[in-house]
């Protein structure tokens, strides 16, 4: 359940921001596989990979955390 709040959010984040899986993953130096494991719930991420999202995102972690786990 963790993952898949999470996974939402980048996702969302990622599409207003403008990029597609493929140029999003290639900005955080991950494979789109891994990304779409990651949005869609499969994996939760990790400390080290949310602080990249954020950073390429131009979010905070505060932003980009879920807001009922705030």
């Amino acid at each position: 359940m963790e993952a898949e709040k999470w996974g939402r959010r980048i996702r969302a984040f990622r599409k207003l921001k403008g990029f597609t899986q493929e140029e999003f993953a290639k900005e955080l130096g991950v494979s789109v596989s891994l990304l779409g494991e990651v949005e869609r719930g499969n994996r939760t991420p990790t400390e080290s990979f949310l602080v990249k999202v954020a950073d390429n995102l131009h979010v905070s972690l505060e932003e980009l955390e879920p807001p009922e786990d705030r």
